[in-house]
This record gives C-alpha cells, sequence and structure tokens, in this order.
C-alpha cells in the first residue's frame, strides 16, 4: 500500500491528529482505553489509531437508523479511505447523517484526523493495520447487507464468523504488531501466539456480547444469540427479553458462557506465551482477559442481561483491584494461573491478592 503524505499532513496537522486520538480514546472505549496506555512509543501509537480505526467502522455498522445499503457504502468508502488522502479528508461529510453514541459519532466526524496520524506510522504498520481493518469492515459490510433489518444471528457457525470479522481480526492485527515492533517477539514466540490469537479476540468479544444481549436487542437492534439455538431451548429471537422465557434464554447463555471460558482459557495461553520481557505487552493483554473472566463468572450467577434495560458490569472497586493485582503478577506465569482462579470464584477484592 502506498500512501502519499499531502500538505494536510504537515507538523501542525499531525499534531491535532496525535491531541484528538488521546482525548478520544477513553470515551469511546472501555478496558482498551487503560491498555492502551501500557504500550511504547510507535506500537502505542499503532494500536490506539488502529483501536480508533476499528472503532469507527463498528460504529457505522450498529447504526440502524440507516438503510443497509448505505451503511455498506459508507463502510466501503472508509476502507477506501485508507490509502486515498483526498477521499479520507471527504469522508466526514459524508456521513453527517450517521446515528449512535454521541462520542462515537464525534470520532466518525473526525475520520480524517484518525487517518493523518495513520498515515504518520511506518509502512509496514500502516499495511498491516489497513489489511485487518479492511477485513473487518468487509465483513461487517457483509452482515449488515445480509441482514437489513437488524443483525440475527441464525446458527454457531454463523455467530463464529461474526465474532472473526469483528475481533478474531483484532486478535491477528494485535498479534502482528507485536512481531514487528517488540524485539522479544521473534519467529518462534510469533508463530505460538499466532496459533491463538484469533482466539484471543473472539473470546473479549463473545463476553462483550453476553454481558450486552439487552442493550445490543434495544439499542441497536441486534441480536447475537442463534436462533437456532434458542429455538432448542423452546424460545427465539422474539422472547428474547421476555420475563417467561428467562430460564430458556439463560439456558442458551450458559451454553455460550462455556464456550467463552474455553476460548478464554486459550486466550490466557496466548498471553502466557508473550515473553516476560514484553512487560508492555503483557499488560496490555492481561488486563482486558482479568476483566473478562470477572465478568464472566458474574453472567454465569445474572439474568440481568436478559432483563430490558439490564446488563452485567463488575464493580469499580474490583477494576481497580484487577489493574494492581494483574500488574504484580505480569511476570509470573504461575503467579497470573493462581489470580485468574481467584477470579473465577469470587469477586477479586486486594484482600485475596494471596489467596
Amino acid at each position: 500500500m502506498t500512501v502519499r503524505v499531502r500538505p494536510s499532513d504537515a507538523p501542525d496537522r499531525v499534531r491535532e491528529a496525535q491531541r484528538f486520538g488521546r482525548a478520544i480514546l477513553p470515551k469511546v472505549s472501555r478496558t482498551f482505553a487503560i491498555s492502551i496506555k501500557a504500550l511504547p512509543g510507535v506500537l502505542g501509537d499503532a494500536v490506539c489509531t488502529a483501536y480508533l480505526l476499528c472503532r469507527i467502522a463498528d460504529t457505522i455498522e450498529d447504526d440502524n437508523t440507516t438503510a443497509p445499503e448505505q451503511r455498506a457504502a459508507w463502510l466501503d468508502a472508509f476502507l477506501a479511505a485508507l490509502d486515498d488522502a483526498a477521499a479520507a479528508d471527504a469522508f466526514p461529510a459524508q456521513v453527517r447523517t450517521l446515528q449512535g453514541d454521541p462520542a462515537h459519532l464525534r470520532l466518525v466526524a473526525h475520520t480524517d484526523l484518525v487517518l493523518v496520524a495513520f498515515r504518520t506510522l511506518p509502512p509496514r504498520t500502516r499495511d498491516r493495520v489497513a489489511h485487518w481493518v479492511r477485513e473487518m469492515g468487509r465483513g461487517m459490510a457483509k452482515f449488515v447487507r445480509t441482514y437489513p433489518r437488524g443483525i440475527r444471528i441464525q446458527t454457531l457457525p454463523e455467530y463464529r464468523e461474526y465474532c472473526y470479522y469483528v475481533a478474531g481480526t483484532v486478535g491477528c492485527m494485535l498479534t502482528e504488531l507485536w512481531h514487528e515492533h517488540v524485539p522479544a517477539v521473534g519467529r518462534r514466540e510469533f508463530d505460538r501466539l499466532w496459533a491463538r490469537c484469533q482466539t484471543f479476540g473472539e473470546a473479549l468479544q463473545t463476553v462483550n456480547i453476553l454481558k450486552d444481549i439487552a442493550h445490543d436487542a434495544e439499542h441497536e437492534n441486534s441480536i447475537y444469540l442463534p436462533a437456532h439455538d434458542l429455538e432448542a431451548a423452546g424460545s427465539g429471537h422474539a422472547t428474547l427479553l421476555s420475563p417467561a422465557h428467562v430460564e430458556r434464554n439463560h439456558r442458551v447463555v450458559e451454553g455460550f458462557i462455556t464456550l467463552a471460558r474455553t476460548d478464554l482459557d486459550a486466550a490466557l495461553e496466548y498471553t502466557l506465551a508473550i515473553p516476560r520481557r514484553a512487560f508492555r505487552v503483557r499488560a496490555f493483554c492481561v488486563l482486558p482477559l482479568l476483566f473478562a473472566y470477572a465478568t464472566l463468572r458474574d453472567l454465569s450467577r445474572s439474568r440481568a442481561m436478559l432483563t430490558a434495560g439490564g446488563q452485567v458490569k463488575i464493580s469499580r472497586g474490583e477494576v481497580k483491584a484487577l489493574m494492581l493485582a494483574g500488574l504484580l503478577a505480569i511476570g509470573s506465569n504461575a503467579a497470573l494461573r493462581r489470580l485468574v482462579a481467584s477470579v473465577q470464584a469470587r469477586p477479586f477484592t486486594l484482600g485475596l491478592a494471596g489467596a
């Protein structure tokens, strides 16, 4: 991919783009805004920019007030802007009617700035980020066109395909960036990580889908639990939030909790395979993994995500405790395994650090 630097990429414009990226990141992310801070230099810039690009695509996909063909066209235009600076500058004007969360809309309205930051990345880094953002965006466009009235996943294989496009691609992209920018991640380490990198992203995605079942159905008109599984349990997409069907629906959720736990265990092995001297990359991976294990624990005991207006979230206190404990344990695989076991058993507090 060849990207020409234009006058709009002058130093003042680049600084504006960098300031915007740092300011908007915590407003459009949760876990990853914390994790990205752990990454140094060009790697941190690359992951921040890549995350914002993925979030732009996701915001377009989620706008179910706009006709699917229009959203798919916007996704195509966004992907074209990755290697066309003029198209990047023109893109925000094309999506002025986009609807969604105000912070996410502000991000999309400044896509041109995010792409200025993108064009400052080293050529090889730009190439890999663009490759995986394209893979994600094309997959999103496929699902938008397949389900013009809102996503309604039908089968487990289709669920897996969706998770690959929106999250497995991220695991692949990150792993290529580790190999490019972290000396400790050589060819042997890369090959070991590559075997599980797709699952790393998909595991976190499944946990997010499960905790946001009601929110996604009510606010984004999207249902990701497969119709086939719900029907086998005596329910369906139409009765996903029905009080009379809560236990039937939760039986399906339990199956996906098992799937998520298996994937999270593979994601843990992915994280433990990162060399200890790549401390910052380990930190990036450990924190969202711990938060996901804690959320999955609560999902198994809750029905809130199957109730209108309901959602499952771990407490701020547990988030803070896990951040500290995770960073303290980061250099020891055994300590991280003990920490995960503790989180799975009960809500984590600093008093449990030695449990």
